[in-house]
């Protein structure tokens, strides 16, 4: 039982990521049903998790909402329905999902403006839905430990 929600998870966020490198775009069909999912697996798995995850979901969206309000351009409201999901399903570890999704990002965006120069590369754009994918991945199954470092350290 301790398998059904990774395992859902990581099978939405294929197709969502390969969609979303190839139009552009993360289907509400995807998200949505991927938050009903993650609704109903822990309504029956784990049940006294929902207030922490309705929270990481809450405040994770919220975030990247303000984000995407603020710079359309740059962030898409698929984007901020995607990070709302994997709060339903990692709870607390969204926090390592957007920290890797925001370092893979980086890195990728510095090597688009090396290949191409500054000038051409500040201009390129990139599709934000596979490096939220690759931190959900990462968060399923280094998320917690992660965390637990995290609060180790500090």
């Amino acid at each position: 039982m301790d398998l059904l929600l990774p395992a859902a998870l990581l099978a939405f966020l294929v197709p969502i990521t390969l969609i979303d490198l190839d139009r552009r775009i993360i289907p509400n069909r995807l998200t949505g049903a991927a938050a009903v999912v993650a609704l109903v697996l822990v309504a029956l798995v784990d049940p006294s998790s929902a207030p922490e995850r309705l929270a990481a979901a809450g405040l994770a969206g919220g975030a990247f909402l303000v984000v995407a309000l603020v710079s359309p351009a740059g962030m898409g409201m698929g984007d901020v329905k995607l990070v709302a999901m994997l709060g339903l399903y990692l709870g607390a570890a969204v926090a390592v999902a957007v920290v890797v999704a925001l370092a893979a990002g980086t890195v990728a965006g510095l090597a688009i403006v090396v290949r191409r120069g500054v000038l051409v590369g500040r201009r390129a754009t990139m599709p934000f839905g596979p490096f939220l994918a690759l931190g959900g991945a990462v968060a399923v199954f280094a998320g917690p430990a992660l965390l637990d470092l995290y609060a180790r350290a500090i």
